[in-house]
Order: structure tokens, then C-alpha cells, then sequence
């Protein structure tokens, strides 16, 4: 009896051996994914920042700039990438909504992103743009990966369409959690004109015409949860200005619009809800299960092996001379 049940705890030993590294390199890319169909709305604030007021041509302090950043999946687009491509693919539907203080539009942004469910890299399909430029995109966007590691990584920037180094800044503490900091600064660089103007009539082409150009520069400080490689908290220390001013504007820099956009409390406190229910998901498929099956493993075999070792001294004890 005592032999038989060492065999079953070595079978179980076995099996929970097998089990921790499966949960960890086979279960853990197959199961932790973006869903294709998440929705997420947040919201940043200036309080307070310089904004061009077209109607005098002139820039002026106004008490809040508001900035609504929405995320929505499409699943019917992710799955016609699928097809192609081959691996599990999320589509998010971005659009950067600008309020002045009034709650007028100041400018909208859309995007489309398109990238690898678990890893986060760009998939490069039809359709992946920015204000309704084609572009193609390399490195990350909006999330870094599961399990973010302590390293710079390449971050897409949405106005200059290009990307560049974003730099690991440390260890600190938000909220109660463990996070990663990460900052990026883009210089002055030219940029296109948005298609959507907050001015009737004017657009681009318009703006083009007189020989006008958008610049703009940015530090952008993100504080990310190592786990599921979502920003907690977002800041950006924002400048645009148009240059080449003179003939419209009587001077050649005008200030279009310049504030240090944070996020809103209420926007935090929804991120850092929904990244606290999903971390434990993430920590039992690639630390808690691995290890709690590794060392009930080793219990079970070290059991085993005692009941192996009892086996063997009853029958010597009762073999005869």
C-alpha cells in the first residue's frame, strides 16, 4: 500500500512540475491579452494654460484646457487583420478631443492603432493612420507590454508620427503600487496642421497657403504598473506655435497652446481600479500558480520518496533468513 501511494504522489509531483513552467510559457502568452473590445475614456486637464484665441488672433491664459482621450476597440476589423496576420491582433479607435474653457472644440486628433493582443507590437495593416494619414507605426503606444521590463523602449508620437526612445526613469511608488517611470522629451519639431481647424472655413490648405507652419515639443512622463504594462498616471508639459506668423498674426511665433496636461483625479482613480483587478490574473499565471505548483511538487515528491523509502524497509524487515 505504502509503494502504491508513493507512485500516486509521484504522479502528482510530476504533473505539478509540468504545470508550473506550461502556466508560465504556454498558458501566460495564450491567455493574457487586450480584449478587442475595450472601451476606455480618459481625461486630462491644463489648469492653467495659454491658448490662441482666433477670434482676436492673440493668445490669452485661460483657466482649463480639458482633453478627452477615447479608446474603442473595433473586433470586426481585429478580426479581419486575424486573418492575416496570423496571431491574435487588437484595433483601437483613438480620438484626442481638445476643449477650451468654453467646451469648444479646439482640435481632435482620431487614430487608428493596431497591434499584437499580448505583446503590444505594431501590426502593420490597411487602415493604421493618424488624422487620416497613413502611417506605420514601430514601437509602442498608449501600453507597454505585460511584465514591463526596467529598459528604455521605443514610444510612437502621434504628432510628429515618429518614434523615439522613452527612457526608464526608476522605481517609485503610486498609490500604494509599485511602478516604473518613463520620460520622454520631443524637441521642437515640425508638424503637420490638424484637418479638423476650430475656425469655419479654415483648414489646412488654407493655413499652407500663407506660408504658416506648426511646431511643436513635448516631456511626456508616464507612470506605469510593471505588470500589466498599463500607465497609472500620465503627464505631458505641452507647447505648439505657429511660425512664419507675421502676415496673419503681425509677429512671427504665436503660442497656439501651452500647459502642463495632467490627469484628471476621477480618470486615475478608474485606471488604477481596473489595473488592481487585473494584475492578480496576470501574477497568478506567471509567479503565484508556478510557484505554489513547483514547491507542492517538491512536497509531494519528497513524500514520495519517504513512503518509497518505508516501503522498502517493511519488506526487508519481513524477508526471510
Amino acid at each position: 500500500m505504502r509503494r502504491r501511494a508513493a507512485l500516486v504522489l509521484l504522479s502528482f509531483a510530476v504533473f505539478f512540475a509540468a504545470m508550473a513552467p506550461t502556466l508560465r510559457w504556454y498558458a501566460f502568452p495564450r491567455l493574457a491579452k487586450i480584449p478587442p473590445n475595450q472601451y476606455q475614456v480618459t481625461v486630462l486637464e491644463a489648469k492653467p494654460a495659454t491658448l490662441l484665441d482666433y477670434t482676436t488672433l492673440k493668445a490669452r491664459k485661460v483657466d482649463k484646457i480639458t482633453i478627452i482621450q477615447t479608446l474603442k476597440g473595433d473586433v470586426e476589423e481585429s478580426k479581419r487583420v486575424e486573418r492575416t496576420a496570423g496571431r491574435d491582433v487588437v484595433v483601437w479607435d483613438s480620438l484626442s478631443y481638445v476643449a477650451g474653457p468654453d467646451g469648444k472644440m479646439v482640435s481632435k486628433i482620431p487614430e487608428r492603432y493596431v497591434f499584437d493582443a499580448h505583446t503590444q507590437d505594431p501590426v502593420h495593416a490597411a487602415g493604421e493612420m493618424v488624422d487620416g494619414d497613413p502611417v506605420r507605426r514601430e514601437g509602442i503606444e498608449f501600453k507597454w507590454p505585460f511584465l514591463t521590463e526596467k529598459r528604455d523602449y521605443q514610444y510612437f508620437d502621434a504628432q510628429t508620427r515618429t518614434a523615439a526612445p522613452i527612457h526608464y526613469g526608476g522605481t517609485r511608488t503610486f498609490r500604494g503600487m509599485e511602478v516604473y517611470y518613463f520620460e520622454q522629451t520631443v524637441p521642437w519639431t515640425k508638424v503637420p496642421m490638424p484637418k479638423a481647424m476650430p475656425v469655419k472655413g479654415i483648414t489646412p490648405e488654407v493655413l499652407a497657403q500663407t506660408g504658416l507652419t506648426r511646431w511643436y515639443t513635448t516631456k511626456r512622463m508616464f507612470w506605469v504598473d510593471p505588470v500589466t504594462g498599463a500607465p497609472v498616471n500620465g503627464e505631458e508639459i505641452h507647447r505648439e506655435e505657429l511660425r512664419n506668423a507675421r502676415a496673419l498674426f503681425g509677429q512671427d511665433t504665436v503660442t497656439v497652446f501651452a500647459g502642463d496636461v495632467k490627469m484628471r483625479e476621477d480618470s486615475i482613480a478608474e485606471v488604477v481600479d481596473l489595473v488592481s483587478a487585473n494584475r492578480l490574473k496576470v501574477l497568478l499565471l506567471v509567479s503565484y500558480l508556478p510557484w505554489s505548483f513547483t514547491g507542492l511538487a517538491l512536497l509531494l515528491l519528497a513524500l514520495s520518496l519517504v513512503l518509497e523509502a518505508r516501503s522498502r524497509a517493511g519488506r526487508r524487515r519481513i524477508t526471510p533468513a
